[in-house]
């Protein structure tokens, strides 16, 4: 798929939202199919949306399948009203329905703006403080950059809600941060501060059990069931 693309979808995303006399956007829209169900944006009458469906999950997935969605459920729950979070609609046993927050993801938008980052950090701890941690964030396309220029954050599967002093909690609270850092890396290394390098080159050991474990078998599925992975890549928010 062509940057192109991705930049049409949300055009005529915003323009089906505003009415605009244009071409009608094909609805429904896949954003995200793998073995976990699939992802869609939707039009309902309070406007589009975006649902996860877990219905058609292979059966010996399914319970994983709805539990995740469970916990996406949950965290958007603990931060209703946060800015840059989208409101949680319904959830039903292999049905989410979400907000569709317009903007762009990070790998299409390439935040240049140091007040992106800066906002983005004060999203993190907004969020944090609410004893919520994303654990997903190295994805850019989980990262947005909004209309009015300011961060969001989706795909919550992997979400934790805790309480924010816990001593893991606090651990996952920093990988948040590193992750955001790294884009930071990115996108703006010459604004990074020696406090941010620091902590840049300070993985935890959480991090280091990841990489010996956990991404080789995540590597090990993606080969294996080919999953299809278009969030952020049609105007996704």
């Amino acid at each position: 798929m062509t940057a192109e693309g991705p930049r049409r979808v949300e055009r005529q995303a915003r323009e089906h939202a505003e009415g605009a006399s244009r071409p009608p956007l094909v609805l429904p829209h896949i954003l995200k199919r793998d073995a976990f169900g699939e992802i869609r944006l939707e039009r309902e009458e309070r406007g589009l949306v975006v649902v996860r469906e877990v219905s058609g999950v292979r059966w010996w997935l399914r319970p994983l399948a709805r539990a995740l969605l469970r916990r996406e459920a949950r965290a958007l729950a603990a931060l209703a009203g946060l800015a840059g979070i989208p409101r949680l609609f319904a959830c039903e046993r292999d049905r989410l329905v979400r907000e569709y927050l317009f903007g762009e993801p990070m790998q299409l938008a390439r935040p240049k703006r140091l007040d992106y980052f800066r906002a983005a950090r004060r999203l993190l701890i907004a969020m944090h403080r609410l004893g919520v941690t994303h654990n997903d964030l190295a994805k850019e396309p989980n990262w947005l950059v909004l209309a009015d220029g300011s961060p969001g954050l989706v795909d919550f599967q992997l979400a934790r809600v805790a309480p924010p002093r816990a001593r893991f909690q606090r651990l996952l609270a920093r990988e948040d941060l590193r992750h955001l850092l790294k884009h930071k890396r990115s996108y703006l290394r010459e604004a990074l501060t020696p406090i941010e390098r620091r902590l840049l080159s300070r993985p935890s050991w959480l991090r280091r059990l990841w990489f010996a474990t956990g991404k080789r078998l995540y590597r090990c599925y993606t080969r294996r069931f080919g999953s299809r992975d278009r969030e952020g890549l049609g105007g996704y928010g």
